[in-house]
């Protein structure tokens, strides 16, 4: 992998290891989130999709994950800038708008514990959707 690669290479062009290295371990994407049928917008809750860890961040089948979640979605290149949901620090929203990572995202600064420390994560507030029962009741007002 070439140093700094998310600076100057488009989405479209980043190899399957570029790709998958954007992904900072947050875990908000597997934050299950309601929609206002009045107004449209986007709500956040506690609960997670069951594959997250949520001490890590990261999904604990993400190779099989379809055959257990088959509403995960299949990020690309071509659909990160029509994914409404995608947290504001996604690194593909950001690259995908050409603005820089953040600080804290561990290609800028080395540490995978950084995403976490910066209070970025799902790690601490969330519950897996087997715990949780109605989404209703976990909304959680928290910028994604």
């Amino acid at each position: 992998m070439s140093d700094r690669f998310w600076e100057d290479t488009p989405l479209s062009k980043l190899d399957r290891a570029q790709w998958e290295a954007l992904c900072d371990g947050c875990g908000k994407c597997c934050v299950h989130k309601l929609e206002d049928e009045e107004t449209g917008e986007l709500m956040a809750t506690n609960v997670s999709c069951r594959l997250l860890d949520r001490r890590s961040g990261q999904c604990s089948d993400y190779r099989h994950r379809h055959a257990y979640v088959s509403e995960c979605v299949r990020l690309t290149a071509r659909s990160v800038p029509h994914i409404e949901w995608l947290p504001s620090t996604c690194a593909y929203r950001l690259r995908a708008n050409d603005e820089p990572l953040p600080d804290w995202h561990y290609l800028v600064c080395g540490d995978r514990e950084a995403v976490h420390a910066a209070g970025e994560s799902t790690r601490g507030w969330t519950i897996s959707e087997d715990d949780a029962g109605d989404l209703e009741h976990h909304l959680v007002d928290r910028p994604l």
